[in-house]
């Protein structure tokens, strides 16, 4: 009688890189989110003082950019933070390794124990991962990332930056392509609408409840919009 072979799906994706790959895409709809709102924002202020399209065009384009330029920056600078952190804590392990590689091999054992297995099985485990690459079963399990597969500041400053443009010109098409006397009116509705979709895809991402999420994005942009409305109208009227 033949012993069975487990069987195996190549296709199916490990849940470490079905994380990440949803935090990602977590992140590009914040994103987009804020490109929504912040563009949104200035248009509907600069509408509310004047009628005229070139200032329109301009505040919207120039906010455009310089809010994709802030937020690929900031990605940028906390994800190479985050690298930097990572790549001392390996240099760190590897040093213990070479030190103390008995020491090292209880400790991962102790890990293994600690997640619930028996001491011999975990110590067997530990003795096998070592075997293999002693780094990437520390990292795996001390330091929770794989050494192969650290972050990239560069990829999260061009998705961020993406992300934030795309959201952008959600409002920024919507106000130019309005009638005159139509345009806050249907940016406000587009706006809107775009935020439930954000909300909604966001917390289905993250696994949260979908109405809490829309009812945040829908009435925190309705609240952005109204307050640059009305300064928008207030500095038109004071200035005109």
């Amino acid at each position: 009688m033949c012993a069975s072979v487990p069987r195996s799906h190549p296709h199916e994706p490990h849940l470490g890189s079905v994380s990440a790959r949803l935090n990602w895409l977590r992140a590009g709809v914040l994103g987009a989110n804020d490109g929504i709102v912040s563009v949104a924002g200035i248009v509907v202020g600069v509408a509310a003082a004047t009628v005229a399209r070139a200032p329109i065009l301009t505040a919207g384009v120039a906010g455009l950019a310089a809010g994709a330029v802030s937020m690929a920056l900031g990605e940028y600078v906390s994800v190479s933070a985050q690298r930097d952190t990572e790549q001392a804590l390996l240099r760190q392990e590897r040093r213990e390794q070479q030190q103390d590689p008995a020491a090292e091999l209880d400790e991962l054992a102790a890990l293994y124990e600690a997640r619930g297995l028996s001491a011999a099985t975990a110590r067997t485990v530990a003795e096998e991962l070592t075997d293999h690459d002693p780094l990437v079963a520390h990292a795996e399990i001390e330091l929770g990332f794989d050494p192969a597969d650290l972050t990239n500041p560069w990829e999260a400053a061009l998705s961020s930056a993406v992300a934030f443009s795309i959201g952008a010109l959600l409002p920024l098409i919507a106000i130019l392509a309005s009638p005159i006397a139509l345009r806050i009116p249907v940016t406000v509705a587009a706006v809107l609408l775009a935020l439930v979709i954000t909300g909604a895809v966001s917390a289905g991402l993250g696994g949260a409840p979908k109405h809490r999420a829309v009812l945040r994005n829908f009435v925190g942009g309705g609240l952005a919009l109204a307050v640059t409305y009305l300064i928008g109208h207030l500095v038109g009227a004071a200035i005109g």
